[in-house]
């Protein structure tokens, strides 16, 4: 396949209780299949429960997106699983745009992942730059979560940041192009070809950690993962789970969430790395918690995260 504009894309959005947003990401598209007449889009209406798939299916009609299908999950078994609805009807499409309906496009994002992905036939993966609503830049690249990412992520001081940079999970912002460990699911293009050879996403992870966990499995069969900044969406981040988000005041951290994290340090990393993850987490955060009340520092974090965590950890391990 030489010519991209030429190329099949199916779009994957998993709505579940946010069909205004679903429908904005949807009206986003629009300017895409100008340039891109073979991207479709599939909508899996996740078990809502409300009126989401009535709100979506008129907007589908009333805007005559033919090039729409609306599709229903059972039951909300997860993200994931929602995703594999979708990924299961697209046997012949060269590449698959994973989206979430919480995620505007900008103008030109879709042809420069193809572009890219066309000519760097080792990468698998290539995810796009985020931005937030308010037009600054979002992270979304990544390292592998690890044991000394961890313990600087928990413990929040600028010089062991500093010391620690090149175990930090997340990385820094980019102009250019550039590898990455993962990157994030809120705009996620794959090629067929890592479809077929790595299969669906894990359907053990009902929220967060899973598109690092597939990831993972691309790098390991032998597919490269890129980050490429010149494709741009805004993510209003944290309006598709109500668990996170910029302008809101955190939530209780979920039990799904503890249970995902779990899932992939040992799927990915085994049970020793997974406790020493737990540890060295504990004792950062533990430290921050202590410096936050010495400096009297405002405290960002979900109500009762400690507790939670090392409660989960507790049930996890002993």
């Amino acid at each position: 396949m030489s010519d991209t504009r030429t190329a099949t894309v199916a779009v994957v959005i998993v709505n579940y209780r946010t069909p205004g947003l679903t429908v904005d990401c949807l009206r986003s598209l629009v300017a895409e299949r100008e340039s891109l007449p073979g991207l479709r889009a599939t909508v899996v209406e996740n078990a809502s429960g409300d009126d989401s798939a009535a709100v979506i299916a008129t907007a589908i009609l009333t805007n005559g997106w033919d090039w729409v299908e609306l599709l229903f999950a059972q039951r909300n078994a997860g993200f994931a699983a929602g995703n594999n609805v979708a990924l299961r009807t697209q046997p012949n499409a060269d590449f698959i745009w994973l989206l979430n309906p919480d995620t505007v496009v900008k103008p030109g994002a879709a042809v420069e992942l193809l572009d890219f992905l066309t000519s760097h036939p080792r990468a698998g993966v290539a995810g796009s730059r985020l931005l937030n609503a308010d037009g600054s830049f979002q992270t979304s690249a990544f390292r592998f979560p690890n044991p000394v990412g961890e313990f600087e992520n928990g413990v929040r001081l600028g010089f062991v940041s500093k010391a620690l940079e090149h175990f930090r999970v997340s990385m820094a912002e980019s102009e250019t192009p550039h590898r990455a460990d993962w990157v994030s699911g809120a705009s996620l293009m794959l090629r067929r070809g890592v479809l077929d050879t790595v299969g669906l996403m894990d359907e053990g992870f009902f929220l967060y950690f899973e598109e690092t966990e597939y990831c993972h499995r691309v790098r390991n069969a032998g597919w490269e993962v890129w980050h490429f900044p010149a494709s741009l969406v805004t993510h209003i981040f944290g309006q598709s789970t109500g668990v996170t988000g910029d302008h809101a005041a955190p939530k209780r951290r979920p039990a799904y969430w503890f249970n995902s994290r779990s899932r992939y340090y040992e799927r990915c990393h085994g049970r020793t790395t997974a406790m020493l993850a737990d540890v060295a987490f504990l004792i950062g955060f533990s430290l921050w918690k202590v410096q936050r009340v010495i400096r009297r520092k405002p405290d960002p974090d979900p109500p009762h995260f400690l507790g939670d965590f090392a409660r989960h950890a507790w049930r996890r391990w002993v």
